[in-house]
């Protein structure tokens, strides 16, 4: 019988969702790779082991897509170790009076909602699984502590990322169930390629930022999915190191 700890990551097709996908596979974890793409999670799976990788194309705005995909991890695998809430969108830019009701739901939907249902089924299976517990691992940003100037839909969902964060974290103690947050600024990615030629700031003005190799960002997920189960990093922020983030605005 295979041993080796299941992981699930979401928005595994590209990104950081890819890196830490291959990160986690690299240290021994069988991998579930959900996405909406199914040929981006194969490619993400290209070099992994195949008794290791379990593509399953995923809407996680879906609420049944969602507990079908945890059922299917179950009836393979048998339990949940880890799961990565990654997937996530920036989601269309502008204030509070500029965004339509439509463009403000998607946001939500994706980046709340979507936590909200993978972690829903995660910890239905983390409580019932033998050994029990778990850990979830929440990708926030760096707008879960400071906005960019017309970013209200993504800065509202990642401050609610974090107060997810904090319920699950709490009401997961008694089930050995952990969960914490890593809140990640200016990891070169596809997502992110538009900040490193120009970034709009507080001032009004546009100016490029620095990045880093989203392999970090990777790595640190790596740390903390690998703690034992009495240890927990509850938040965890990584940014380039002379990103305008400190003294923002």
């Amino acid at each position: 019988m295979d041993t080796h700890p299941v992981a699930v990551v979401t928005g595994a097709g590209s990104g950081l969702g890819r890196h830490i996908t291959r990160a986690l596979a690299g240290e021994g974890y069988r991998v579930v790779l959900i996405g909406r793409r199914a040929d981006a999670l194969r490619e993400t799976a290209a070099d992994i082991p195949t008794e290791r990788a379990l593509v399953l194309p995923t809407d996680v705005t879906d609420a049944a897509a969602v507990a079908a995909t945890f059922d299917a991890v179950v009836d393979t695998w048998g339990r949940v170790d880890v799961l990565v809430n990654n997937a996530g969108m920036f989601g269309p830019a502008g204030t509070v009076d500029e965004l339509t009701p439509e463009q403000w739901q998607q946001a939500v939907d994706v980046n709340l909602t979507g936590a909200f249902l993978c972690a829903h089924h995660a910890v239905r299976v983390m409580k019932t699984q033998d050994p029990q517990g778990g850990r979830i691992i929440n990708n926030g940003s760096i707008s879960a502590h400071s906005p960019r100037p017309g970013s209200v839909a993504y800065t509202a969902t990642k401050h609610a990322i974090t107060g997810l964060t904090k319920s699950i974290s709490l009401d997961g103690r008694a089930y050995g169930i952990a969960c914490g947050q890593i809140d990640i600024g200016n990891a070169a990615t596809e997502m992110t390629s538009g900040i490193a030629t120009g970034a709009r700031q507080a001032d009004g003005s546009v100016k490029p930022e620095p990045t880093f190799d989203a392999e970090h960002a990777a790595r640190a997920v790596v740390y903390m999915a690998n703690l034992p189960p009495e240890a927990n990093v509850q938040f965890l922020t990584l940014t380039a190191t002379t990103m305008p983030y400190i003294g923002r605005g």
